[in-house]
């Protein structure tokens, strides 16, 4: 097995690596949107090459030294092989003067359809010669050189936080397992599944365009994932092994791999189905995200269940137990001295949470829920979703720089144009009542038909008040589509980019929604046996997902708290972002529900019949709970550490999108695995009691015939006593 997994490694390592020379920018909006049908008929009304755009400020605009030495500049860009025509203040019509009086625009245009390495090389040619202007600002960007700027910033954001996740959790792993052979284990399964992960994006980028921002987000979350199933592999086969020190370890392995195991597949498989949820949504830069993503999860899975027990297996004796690490005792003992507690380490935080919620139980469970919902408040009110743009990238970065300056000095800080495409004769009444009835909508500044359009059609540019992707722009573009003309009309632009945006993703999210709300019932159905208990790690992980976005909009749109994680808001959240949290954060909330629910499951189930005939089944529920969190609750506070280490290095980055997702990651796994699982499960069970574990009769035995464990299988390690061998007894077993 780990000849098969090395195999793997070395492949991801030398094809997987080639994947970082196909990525492509991927387009949010899905191709048959009406804003992209009408980007399209304008560049065939209207063909225009890339763009490269300077401002150049800070001098006195008619110094006659800045006009010799730009006209001479855009001179030489003119006689560029690639470049198709050059506007600047002095030497074209046009020619456009800033707001401050102390700025210009220069506008290049390079030929249609170049090759990308061309293109880029046109691009470099052009932006250095107009950096050679003497002036105290001159800012070069682009669409083009944006998009360049957002993979560049990517692809370094995705190495140094890598790299200093894998270095932090190398040494948190260490003093989790209490050594360093026990330790590199999950780090050795998170870097197989991350090169595995490579190689398997190699292989998509054939099917589809796969972004940087893919590659980051996709690799972070292998890690993560399989650092967390490698933990709760390992930490069960030291249960297993203190329990029955004489065992052979194939044995020991067997039994982790049967109980464990399980838990493992199930959480990947629900994990994977939610980042699977993210396909329904059919656009372009969600379904990559879906398909690498579930193809992380899947690896990160098997990892688990074949790279970590070959590792165990063949590094046991390397292996502390779970009660004589003496690294990590060490440290305890060392803590307990400095704050005089006993030496010997009490209750796990989770198991502490739970009992303070189970000795009251409807006030915590109100209260945890009030919170919850109260920090949801900004996100349900006042969220602002758009597209990220230049203002996504740092404060310094030259392109971003540019934006603001254009559209402050240059734009008179308007919204950008609604485009219009009417494929009619300009001058027929029909036309001139459409525009009529456009200019007369409420919201409108002004109209202005773009000139010298050859065919019998016409662009219309529409300004409207407020901001781009206001609340007003938005209107505006509902009110042209509702206007239905007798000839075709398509409406494009940002603002209209953001309507499709929005109506795509609320006419699909029932879709991925009941994906992941079946698959959900279906997982949770076949680990507990019950009903009851999948409505309600709905719920849990509904008020985590609220909750968290909340605090996201305070931070990265409000701007509260932006100078500590190092960025400058720009006033929005990325409109993928809630997306794409609304899968990570169900899938990885489930990932702890089911690391929870198996072990109290484990307990339930192993109620001896003493028990069950002398306490009730009310105390029984209530007792398999405070057991089943003390016994795993270690596992899922290391594994929620671990994987918070993994986003928060989304934050080393300067990729405002990609801090969203890290940041609100981290947000989540604090309150799901303190407040939620620590806090809400617990009281939650105890106000249930034996109605968590209902399901209808039929469903029970389906559940007894097909999904519980055959009574050959080695009984769990929570109920076994460890094992003492006489002569007289091995005589008798041989």
């Amino acid at each position: 097995m780990l000849g098969a997994w090395l195999v793997l490694f070395i492949a991801g390592l030398v094809l997987g690596g080639q994947v970082f020379d196909r990525l492509t920018t991927t387009d949010s909006l899905r191709p048959d949107a009406e804003s992209q049908l009408a980007d399209r008929r304008v560049d065939a009304l209207r063909p225009e090459g890339p763009l490269v755009i300077a401002v150049v400020g800070g001098r006195d605009v008619y110094d006659q030294a800045l006009v010799d030495e730009v006209t001479a500049v855009t001179a030489e860009i003119r006689e560029m092989d690639g470049v198709t025509e050059v506007e600047d203040l002095y030497g074209a019509a046009g020619g456009r003067i800033g707001a401050d009086n102390r700025s210009s625009l220069i506008r290049v245009e390079l030929e249609r359809d170049l090759p990308d390495d061309r293109r880029e090389q046109v691009e470099d040619a052009v932006a250095g010669a107009l950096h050679r202007i003497d002036a105290p600002e001159v800012l070069v960007g682009g669409e083009k050189l944006a998009e360049r700027a957002f993979a560049d910033q990517a692809i370094a954001d995705a190495a140094l936080g890598e790299s200093v996740a894998i270095a932090v959790l190398l040494v948190v792993l260490v003093l989790i397992l209490g050594g360093f052979v026990a330790g590199a284990i999950p780090l050795a399964a998170a870097l197989a599944t991350v090169s595995v992960t490579l190689l398997g994006l190699f292989g998509l980028t054939a099917l589809t365009g796969v972004s940087e921002f893919t590659v980051n987000v996709v690799t972070l979350l292998g890690i993560g994932l399989a650092v967390d199933y490698a933990l709760l592999v390992v930490a069960r086969f030291r249960e297993e092994r203190d329990a029955d020190p004489d065992a052979p370890v194939a044995d020991l392995v067997a039994r982790t791999t049967a109980t464990a195991g399980r838990t493992v597949l199930i959480s990947g498989l629900a994990v994977a189905t939610a980042m699977a949820a993210l396909y329904a949504f059919a656009e372009p830069l969600l379904g990559a995200m879906a398909l690498g993503g579930a193809v992380a999860v899947l690896l990160a899975t098997l990892a688990g269940l074949t790279a970590v027990p070959a590792l165990i297996a063949a590094a046991h004796r390397r292996i502390p137990g779970a009660r004589d690490s003496t690294r990590v005792l060490a440290f305890r003992h060392a803590v307990a001295a400095a704050l005089r507690r006993r030496a010997e380490p009490g209750p796990g935080l989770l198991a502490r949470l739970a009992a303070f919620a189970q000795g009251r139980p409807a006030p915590t469970a109100l209260a945890v829920t009030a919170g919850l919902l109260s920090l949801s408040l900004p996100f349900i009110f006042a969220v602002n979703l758009e597209n990220s743009d230049a203002r996504a990238l740092p404060a310094s970065a030259e392109t971003r720089k540019l934006q603001e300056v254009v559209q402050r000095d240059f734009s008179g800080g308007q919204a950008d144009p609604i485009v219009v495409v009417v494929d009619a004769d300009p001058a027929g009444a029909h036309v001139r009542d459409f525009m009529n009835a456009v200019n007369t909508l409420d919201g409108v500044l002004r109209i202005q038909p773009r000139p010298d359009i050859l065919a019998p059609a016409a662009i219309i540019d529409v300004t409207p008040e407020g901001e781009t992707a206001g609340q007003t722009s938005r209107d505006v573009v509902r009110a042209i589509r509702a206007l239905d003309p007798p000839f075709p009309v398509l409406v494009g632009g940002a603002a209209a980019e953001l309507v499709d945006y929005r109506d795509s993703v609320a006419n699909r999210f029932p879709i991925a929604l009941l994906v992941i709300l079946l698959s959900t019932a279906v997982l949770l159905f076949v680990l507990t046996g019950s009903l009851v208990m999948p409505v309600k790690a709905l719920l849990m992980n509904a008020l985590t997902l609220l909750a968290t976005l909340g605090v996201l909009v305070v931070v990265f749109q409000w701007g509260i708290g932006d100078a500590l994680l190092g960025f400058d808001s720009w006033g929005a959240i990325d409109l993928t972002t809630p997306l794409l949290l609304f899968v990570f954060v169900f899938g990885l909330s489930m990932d702890y529900e089911v690391f929870l629910l198996a072990r109290i499951k484990e307990e339930w189930d192993g109620r001896d019949l003493t028990r069950r005939r002398t306490v009730s089944p009310t105390r029984a529920s209530d007792h398999a709970v405070r057991a089943g969190i003390e016994k795993s609750g270690p596992v899922v506070t290391a594994a929620a550490l671990c994987i918070g280490v993994v986003f928060l290095g989304f934050l080393l980055g300067d990729l405002i999108a990609v801090k969203e997702i890290g940041f609100a990651m981290a947000v989540a796994l604090l309150l799901d695995v303190t407040v939620v699982r620590g806090l809400l499960l617990p009281a939650l069970m105890n106000l249930l009691g034996e109605w968590n574990w209902w399901a209808p009769a039929p469903l029970r035995r389906l559940h007894e015939r097909w999904c519980t464990p055959r009574t050959s299988s080695p009984e769990p390690a929570a109920t076994r006593t460890p094992a003492v061998r006489t002569p007289d007894k091995d005589r008798a077993l041989r």
